[in-house]
């Protein structure tokens, strides 16, 4: 399984980031990390369209399946079958979500593989033959950030894009700091607890990881935004959404 993990994800990675440090980005490994990033969010765009689209079209039938467990409590069958009449009536998976996360996490493991160990020499044993061996990296980015140190500045900005991507995936159903509803209370708490972990985590790390993670957090709220922009319009114009 490692062999297969390193040969079909990890080792095409590394050189494609090494091929794009070499020839594209000038010698620059901050800029080589952002056209890294995008390449591999258009790539796997249709998956985090619909991890997206998942998210945002479960918070706003919140309402139904908070109506259908008042309605039907104490009866579970009852309470079973409206719920999963409202994922048909709005094309829900109830299982697409977790799909979609489990096919990128080894793919989001094997980018934080190699953003953590760029600056060790023994990386370069990967390269594929035709990818030309860099003599040394240049670490600075912009002119004054290392990405082989913790970088404070990196990790706020990252951890406020956070906050929007929460603040977004919400959408713009009004919040009810009163409800009783799990789901609604997971996703106001992570509003605020994925910027903390943000914080905490990736103050720990190099300036290279974090880069990666700003930049992909930033892709999410253009994506987020479209993606509630369409649902509001389907809404509007009486279209259910597909998420599956």
């Amino acid at each position: 399984m490692k062999d297969i993990y390193s040969a079909l994800i990890y080792k095409p990675i590394l050189n494609a980031l090494v091929f794009i440090y070499n020839n594209i980005s000038l010698g620059d490994l901050g800029l080589a990390i952002i056209i890294l990033t995008i390449l591999f969010r258009l790539v796997l765009y249709p998956l985090f369209q619909k991890q997206v689209r998942y998210q945002a079209t479960m918070q706003r039938i919140q309402p139904k399946l908070k109506k259908i467990q008042q309605e039907h409590k104490g009866d579970m069958e009852k309470q079973s079958q409206a719920t999963l009449a409202v994922y048909k009536e709005h094309n829900i998976n109830p299982f697409s979500g977790f799909v979609v996360i489990l096919i990128q996490l080894p793919i989001l493991f094997a980018l934080y593989h190699v953003f953590v160990n760029i600056f060790k020499p023994e990386i370069f044993s990967d390269l594929y033959s035709f990818i030309v061996r860099p003599t040394e990296l240049n670490p600075i980015f912009a002119g004054f950030f290392d990405l082989r140190q913790h970088n404070y500045i990196l990790v706020f900005v990252t951890a406020v894009a956070q906050y929007v991507q929460g603040k977004l995936s919400l959408g713009a159903r009004p919040v009810d700091k009163n409800s009783e509803d799990t789901a609604q209370k997971v996703g106001q708490s992570m509003v605020w607890m994925a910027p903390l972990i943000t914080l905490v985590v990736f103050a720990k790390l190099p300036a290279a990881v974090v880069l990666y993670w700003l930049v992909s957090t930033a892709f999410s709220i253009g994506q987020q935004i479209l993606v509630n922009k369409q649902i509001q319009e389907n809404e509007h114009r009486g279209i259910p959404e597909k998420t599956s």
